[in-house]
Protein backbone atom coordinates (compact mmCIF):
# COMPACT_ATOMS: atom_id res chain seq x y z
CA UNK A 1 0.00 0.00 0.00
CA UNK A 2 1.39 3.43 -0.91
CA UNK A 3 2.49 5.86 1.83
CA UNK A 4 0.03 8.50 0.64
CA UNK A 5 -2.87 6.21 1.53
CA UNK A 6 -1.57 5.91 5.11
CA UNK A 7 -2.02 9.67 5.50
CA UNK A 8 -5.76 9.10 5.79
CA UNK A 9 -5.27 7.32 9.11
CA UNK A 10 -3.77 8.13 12.48
CA UNK A 11 -0.52 6.55 13.61
CA UNK A 12 -2.26 4.33 16.15
CA UNK A 13 -4.58 2.98 13.42
CA UNK A 14 -1.84 1.87 11.05
CA UNK A 15 -1.39 -1.53 12.70
CA UNK A 16 -5.07 -2.29 12.11
CA UNK A 17 -4.84 -0.93 8.55
CA UNK A 18 -1.97 -3.33 7.82
CA UNK A 19 -3.83 -6.27 9.35
CA UNK A 20 -7.06 -5.46 7.47
CA UNK A 21 -5.17 -5.05 4.19
CA UNK A 22 -3.60 -8.48 4.73
CA UNK A 23 -7.09 -9.99 5.20
CA UNK A 24 -8.22 -8.37 1.96
CA UNK A 25 -5.19 -9.50 -0.02
CA UNK A 26 -5.72 -13.05 1.20
CA UNK A 27 -9.37 -12.86 0.11
CA UNK A 28 -8.21 -11.77 -3.33
CA UNK A 29 -6.11 -14.94 -3.32
CA UNK A 30 -9.26 -17.03 -2.80
CA UNK A 31 -9.32 -17.23 1.01
CA UNK A 32 -12.44 -16.21 2.96
CA UNK A 33 -11.86 -14.20 6.17
CA UNK A 34 -14.25 -13.69 9.08
CA UNK A 35 -13.07 -11.10 11.59
CA UNK A 36 -13.78 -10.52 15.25
CA UNK A 37 -16.19 -7.72 16.20
CA UNK A 38 -15.08 -4.33 14.89
CA UNK A 39 -16.01 -0.89 16.17
CA UNK A 40 -17.54 1.66 13.77
CA UNK A 41 -14.18 3.26 13.00
CA UNK A 42 -12.65 -0.11 12.14
CA UNK A 43 -15.68 -0.91 9.97
CA UNK A 44 -15.07 2.33 8.09
CA UNK A 45 -11.41 1.46 7.58
CA UNK A 46 -12.07 -2.05 6.33
CA UNK A 47 -14.79 -0.79 3.98
CA UNK A 48 -12.39 1.81 2.57
CA UNK A 49 -9.75 -0.87 1.97
CA UNK A 50 -12.19 -3.38 0.47
CA UNK A 51 -13.25 -0.77 -2.08
CA UNK A 52 -9.66 -0.76 -3.38
CA UNK A 53 -9.61 -4.50 -4.07
CA UNK A 54 -11.49 -7.19 -5.95
CA UNK A 55 -13.28 -8.61 -2.93
CA UNK A 56 -16.76 -8.61 -1.44
CA UNK A 57 -17.46 -7.42 2.08
CA UNK A 58 -20.26 -8.14 4.54
CA UNK A 59 -20.60 -6.32 7.87
CA UNK A 60 -23.06 -7.79 10.36
CA UNK A 61 -23.51 -7.30 14.10
CA UNK A 62 -26.53 -9.52 14.64
CA UNK A 63 -29.16 -6.83 13.99
CA UNK A 64 -29.57 -3.99 11.45
CA UNK A 65 -28.58 -1.15 13.80
CA UNK A 66 -25.62 -2.89 15.43
CA UNK A 67 -22.71 -0.71 16.47
CA UNK A 68 -20.07 -3.45 16.66
CA UNK A 69 -19.97 -5.81 13.68
CA UNK A 70 -18.09 -8.81 12.34
CA UNK A 71 -16.80 -8.66 8.79
CA UNK A 72 -16.77 -11.42 6.20
CA UNK A 73 -14.41 -10.83 3.28
CA UNK A 74 -14.60 -13.12 0.27
CA UNK A 75 -13.17 -13.24 -3.25
CA UNK A 76 -15.36 -11.29 -5.64
CA UNK A 77 -16.87 -14.49 -7.09
CA UNK A 78 -18.26 -15.64 -3.70
CA UNK A 79 -21.29 -14.23 -1.92
CA UNK A 80 -20.41 -13.24 1.67
CA UNK A 81 -24.10 -13.40 2.58
CA UNK A 82 -23.88 -17.17 2.21
CA UNK A 83 -21.17 -17.42 4.89
CA UNK A 84 -21.94 -17.95 8.57
CA UNK A 85 -21.33 -14.64 10.35
CA UNK A 86 -20.62 -16.57 13.55
CA UNK A 87 -22.75 -14.66 16.05
CA UNK A 88 -24.79 -16.02 18.94
CA UNK A 89 -26.94 -14.31 21.54
CA UNK A 90 -25.86 -14.92 25.13
CA UNK A 91 -28.99 -14.58 27.26
CA UNK A 92 -28.25 -13.64 30.88
CA UNK A 93 -31.05 -13.91 33.45
CA UNK A 94 -31.43 -14.00 37.23
CA UNK A 95 -34.28 -15.61 39.18
CA UNK A 96 -34.40 -12.80 41.75
CA UNK A 97 -34.78 -9.96 39.24
CA UNK A 98 -31.74 -8.04 40.49
CA UNK A 99 -30.36 -7.63 36.97
CA UNK A 100 -32.67 -4.65 36.52
CA UNK A 101 -30.35 -2.70 38.83
CA UNK A 102 -27.26 -3.37 36.71
CA UNK A 103 -25.81 -1.33 33.86
CA UNK A 104 -23.99 -1.94 30.58
CA UNK A 105 -20.57 -1.72 32.24
CA UNK A 106 -21.48 -4.36 34.81
CA UNK A 107 -22.22 -6.98 32.15
CA UNK A 108 -19.26 -6.09 29.98
CA UNK A 109 -16.97 -6.08 33.01
CA UNK A 110 -18.15 -9.54 34.04
CA UNK A 111 -17.37 -10.91 30.58
CA UNK A 112 -13.96 -9.29 30.31
CA UNK A 113 -13.24 -10.56 33.82
CA UNK A 114 -13.38 -14.08 32.38
CA UNK A 115 -10.30 -13.26 30.32
CA UNK A 116 -12.26 -12.67 27.11
CA UNK A 117 -11.01 -10.01 24.71
CA UNK A 118 -13.39 -7.17 23.84
CA UNK A 119 -13.07 -8.17 20.18
CA UNK A 120 -15.11 -11.32 20.86
CA UNK A 121 -18.10 -9.36 22.14
CA UNK A 122 -20.58 -7.28 20.17
CA UNK A 123 -23.40 -5.07 21.42
CA UNK A 124 -24.88 -5.44 24.89
CA UNK A 125 -28.68 -5.10 25.21
CA UNK A 126 -30.27 -4.77 28.64
CA UNK A 127 -34.02 -5.41 28.73
CA UNK A 128 -36.71 -6.00 31.33
CA UNK A 129 -36.05 -9.74 31.53
CA UNK A 130 -32.28 -9.60 31.74
CA UNK A 131 -29.56 -8.97 29.18
CA UNK A 132 -28.77 -10.18 25.67
CA UNK A 133 -25.14 -9.99 24.57
CA UNK A 134 -23.92 -10.64 21.04
CA UNK A 135 -20.86 -12.92 21.18
CA UNK A 136 -18.57 -14.75 18.78
CA UNK A 137 -19.98 -18.22 18.11
CA UNK A 138 -16.59 -19.95 18.38
CA UNK A 139 -16.30 -19.16 22.10
CA UNK A 140 -20.00 -18.94 22.98
CA UNK A 141 -19.97 -22.20 24.97
CA UNK A 142 -17.21 -20.79 27.18
CA UNK A 143 -19.60 -18.11 28.41
CA UNK A 144 -22.33 -20.56 29.37
CA UNK A 145 -19.83 -22.65 31.33
CA UNK A 146 -18.10 -19.79 33.14
CA UNK A 147 -20.37 -16.76 33.46
CA UNK A 148 -22.30 -17.30 36.68
CA UNK A 149 -22.12 -13.91 38.34
CA UNK A 150 -22.52 -10.29 37.28
CA UNK A 151 -21.59 -7.67 39.87
CA UNK A 152 -22.25 -10.10 42.75
CA UNK A 153 -25.60 -11.16 41.26
CA UNK A 154 -25.92 -14.87 40.48
CA UNK A 155 -27.00 -15.45 36.88
CA UNK A 156 -28.04 -18.17 34.48
CA UNK A 157 -27.05 -18.19 30.81
CA UNK A 158 -28.16 -19.80 27.58
CA UNK A 159 -27.32 -19.38 23.91
CA UNK A 160 -29.88 -18.18 21.39
CA UNK A 161 -29.80 -17.54 17.62
CA UNK A 162 -29.59 -13.87 16.55
CA UNK A 163 -33.27 -13.80 15.55
CA UNK A 164 -34.20 -14.22 19.23
CA UNK A 165 -32.33 -11.04 20.21
CA UNK A 166 -34.26 -8.56 22.36
CA UNK A 167 -32.98 -5.05 21.71
CA UNK A 168 -32.59 -2.49 24.46
CA UNK A 169 -34.07 0.90 23.86
CA UNK A 170 -31.43 3.60 23.47
CA UNK A 171 -31.43 5.83 26.53
CA UNK A 172 -30.01 9.32 26.33
CA UNK A 173 -30.01 11.77 29.19
CA UNK A 174 -30.49 15.11 27.44
CA UNK A 175 -28.97 18.37 28.58
CA UNK A 176 -28.54 21.78 27.01
CA UNK A 177 -25.24 23.59 27.42
CA UNK A 178 -24.27 27.19 26.86
CA UNK A 179 -20.64 27.21 25.72
CA UNK A 180 -18.18 29.81 24.49
CA UNK A 181 -17.23 27.65 21.49
CA UNK A 182 -17.65 24.16 20.07
CA UNK A 183 -14.19 23.07 21.25
CA UNK A 184 -14.21 19.47 22.38
CA UNK A 185 -12.46 20.09 25.70
CA UNK A 186 -14.96 22.74 26.76
CA UNK A 187 -17.99 20.61 25.98
CA UNK A 188 -16.45 17.50 27.57
CA UNK A 189 -15.72 19.43 30.77
CA UNK A 190 -19.31 20.73 30.93
CA UNK A 191 -20.90 17.33 30.22
CA UNK A 192 -19.05 15.58 33.04
CA UNK A 193 -18.64 18.67 35.23
CA UNK A 194 -14.88 18.50 35.28
CA UNK A 195 -12.42 21.36 35.27
CA UNK A 196 -10.80 22.16 31.95
CA UNK A 197 -7.41 21.17 33.43
CA UNK A 198 -8.69 17.70 34.41
CA UNK A 199 -10.10 17.16 30.94
CA UNK A 200 -6.90 18.09 29.12
CA UNK A 201 -4.85 15.31 30.74
CA UNK A 202 -6.88 12.32 29.42
CA UNK A 203 -7.45 13.96 26.03
CA UNK A 204 -3.72 14.52 25.46
CA UNK A 205 -3.01 11.02 26.74
CA UNK A 206 -5.18 9.51 23.97
CA UNK A 207 -8.06 8.43 26.23
CA UNK A 208 -10.70 10.41 24.35
CA UNK A 209 -12.36 9.29 21.12
CA UNK A 210 -14.31 11.36 18.63
CA UNK A 211 -16.49 9.17 16.42
CA UNK A 212 -14.50 6.12 17.61
CA UNK A 213 -11.22 7.66 16.52
CA UNK A 214 -8.62 8.80 19.07
CA UNK A 215 -8.63 12.58 19.26
CA UNK A 216 -5.75 14.22 21.14
CA UNK A 217 -6.48 17.79 20.05
CA UNK A 218 -8.50 19.53 22.79
CA UNK A 219 -9.54 22.26 20.36
CA UNK A 220 -11.17 19.87 17.87
CA UNK A 221 -14.58 21.37 16.96
CA UNK A 222 -17.73 19.32 17.50
CA UNK A 223 -20.80 19.27 15.25
CA UNK A 224 -24.24 17.69 15.05
CA UNK A 225 -24.09 13.90 15.30
CA UNK A 226 -20.59 13.64 16.77
CA UNK A 227 -20.08 10.93 19.41
CA UNK A 228 -17.45 11.58 22.08
CA UNK A 229 -16.23 9.05 24.63
CA UNK A 230 -13.89 9.64 27.56
CA UNK A 231 -12.33 6.58 29.14
CA UNK A 232 -13.70 6.01 32.62
CA UNK A 233 -16.64 8.41 32.20
CA UNK A 234 -18.78 7.21 29.30
CA UNK A 235 -19.87 8.89 26.11
CA UNK A 236 -22.25 11.46 24.72
CA UNK A 237 -23.69 12.54 21.39
CA UNK A 238 -24.05 16.07 20.06
CA UNK A 239 -27.75 16.06 19.23
CA UNK A 240 -27.99 19.60 17.89
CA UNK A 241 -26.08 22.85 17.77
CA UNK A 242 -29.04 25.15 18.34
CA UNK A 243 -27.33 28.47 17.58
CA UNK A 244 -26.20 31.60 19.36
CA UNK A 245 -27.63 33.05 22.55
CA UNK A 246 -28.16 36.80 23.01
CA UNK A 247 -24.87 36.89 24.92
CA UNK A 248 -22.95 35.44 22.01
CA UNK A 249 -22.55 31.91 23.39
CA UNK A 250 -23.36 28.66 21.60
CA UNK A 251 -26.35 26.63 22.76
CA UNK A 252 -25.73 22.89 22.30
CA UNK A 253 -28.11 20.00 23.03
CA UNK A 254 -26.28 16.91 24.29
CA UNK A 255 -27.40 13.33 24.89
CA UNK A 256 -25.44 11.32 27.46
CA UNK A 257 -25.60 7.57 27.06
CA UNK A 258 -26.96 5.99 30.24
Amino acid sequence: MDKEFYSHFQDDEKAFVDKAWDWIRRAEDHSMKRTDFLDPRQCHIITTLANRAEVRLRLDGGHPDAERKRAVITPDYRDPEEEDIGIRVLSVTSPDGKLAELEHGDFLGAILGLGIKRDKVGDVHIHSGGCHILVAAEIADYFTMNLNQVHRVSVSTELLPPDKLILSSLKLEEMTLSVASLRMDGIVSDVWRLSRAKVLVPIKAGRCRLNWKVEEDPSAPLKDGDVVSLQGFGRFKVLEVEGMTKKGRMRVRIGKYV
